[in-house]
C-alpha cells in the first residue's frame, strides 16, 4: 500500500552501494570501494548478497537511434478484475510499465507502439474486454526522464561524478556506429548487465579477447548502458505517485525539464491530451508528497494537477 514503510529498508551503506551501481552497472568493487571509503571485500560481499537474492538487478539497455514510440494508458476496470487485466498487460513484451492504483479500480500502463497505425490492443482487445469500463490513451511526445535516468539521492555530486563513466559526445552515440557484433554483445547483457566477458563470450561464441575489447570500446563511447532495478521501498521511498499535469504549451518544456531534474522524479513525459505532462515520483511519506506538490509543483506554471497513488507496481523495467 502506498505510504507504508517496509521493514526491510536497506541500511545507508547498502543504499549507497546501490546508488553506485546506478552510476555504472559494470562498476568494479575496487573502484566503488575507493570512492565510497569501504574495503573492496565489503563491497564484493554486499553486492553479491544484493544481486544474489534479487534485491538488485542490473540489466543492459539496447542502443536505439531514437526513443521508441509510446502511449500512456489509463484503464478503468471493474473491481475484482484489476489483477487479471494487469497481469495480461504485464505479460506483453511491448508493455514495460504496469501500475495498480491505490483505489484498486484503475491501471496505469505504458505501451510501446506507434499510434500512426491502429494497434490491436487499443482498438480491439481492450474495448472488447467486459471488465474494462474505459480507456484513455495518449501519445508520448517527449521523454524528459526515463526510469534508467533516475539516481537515488544518497551520493554527493563528487562521488557520483567519480563513479559515472565519461559519456561520449552526441556524434558518437548514433546507433549506426554499432555493428552486428556489438549488437550481439549488448543483447547478451540484457538479462545480466554485469555478466563478465568470459560469460558473454560463451553466450555469443566470440573470443573472450574480442568481447573484452569490444565492451571496453562500447563503454568508452557511452553505448554500454545499464539500468538498475530495485524496489524503491527498500530504499526508504514507499510512496509511489503519478502526477498528471496541465501546463501551458509555452511553459511545457521548461516545467518538464525542471521537474525531471528533481531527485524524487523517476519519470517525466510530455504527452497529448488534456494533461500534457506526466511525472512519476518516489517519496518517503505522504507529508513529503504534499511538500512536493505545494512547493516544487506549486512554484511552477502548472494550471492543474491530478495525483494518483500507486498501490502496487506490477511491472517496471528490469523487474
Amino acid at each position: 500500500m502506498a505510504g507504508e514503510t517496509s521493514d526491510d529498508v536497506l541500511d545507508e551503506r547498502d543504499q549507497r552501494l546501490v546508488a553506485a551501481l546506478q552510476c555504472d552497472g559494470r562498476l568494479t568493487a575496487e573502484r566503488a570501494a575507493e570512492v565510497l571509503g569501504h574495503s573492496p571485500r565489503v563491497v564484493h560481499r554486499r553486492w553479491a548478497a544484493l544481486l544474489g537474492d534479487g534485491t538488485v538487478r542490473v540489466v543492459g539497455l539496447p542502443v536505439r537511434s531514437a526513443p521508441p514510440a509510446g502511449v500512456t494508458l489509463r484503464i478503468k476496470v471493474l473491481r475484482g478484475r484489476t489483477e487479471v487485466i494487469a497481469k495480461a498487460l504485464a505479460d506483453r513484451e511491448d508493455v514495460p510499465f504496469v501500475d495498480l492504483s491505490a483505489g484498486g479500480d484503475e491501471i496505469s500502463a505504458i505501451l510501446l507502439a506507434d499510434t500512426a497505425t491502429p494497434h490491436r490492443l487499443l482498438h480491439r482487445q481492450l474495448p472488447a474486454t467486459n471488465a474494462v469500463t474505459s480507456v484513455d490513451a495518449q501519445t508520448v511526445l517527449h521523454v524528459f526522464k526515463g526510469a534508467e535516468d533516475w539516481r537515488h539521492d544518497v551520493l554527493t555530486a563528487a562521488e557520483r561524478g567519480a563513479l559515472t563513466p565519461a559519456s561520449a559526445g552526441p556524434g558518437e552515440q548514433r546507433a549506426g556506429r554499432v555493428d552486428e557484433t556489438d549488437q550481439v554483445l549488448l543483447a547478451a547483457l540484457a538479462e545480466d548487465g554485469r555478466a563478465p566477458a568470459a560469460a558473454v563470450a560463451r553466450a555469443t561464441g566470440h573470443p573472450e579477447s574480442t568481447v573484452r575489447r569490444r565492451l571496453a570500446e562500447l563503454r568508452a563511447r557511452g553505448l554500454l548502458r545499464t539500468h538498475v532495478h530495485v524496489d524503491a521501498r527498500r530504499l526508504g521511498l514507499p510512496v509511489d505517485a503519478n502526477l498528471l499535469m496541465r501546463v501551458a504549451p509555452g511553459r511545457l518544456d521548461a516545467v518538464g525539464r525542471t521537474l525531471a531534474a528533481h531527485p524524487a522524479v523517476h519519470g517525466a513525459l510530455a504527452t497529448t491530451g488534456r494533461t500534457n505532462l506526466h511525472v512519476a515520483v518516489w517519496l518517503p511519506d505522504l507529508p513529503a508528497l504534499y511538500a512536493f506538490l505545494t512547493r516544487e509543483v506549486g512554484a511552477l506554471d502548472v494550471a492543474e494537477v491530478e495525483t494518483l497513488l500507486v498501490g502496487r507496481a506490477v511491472k517496471r523495467p528490469g523487474a
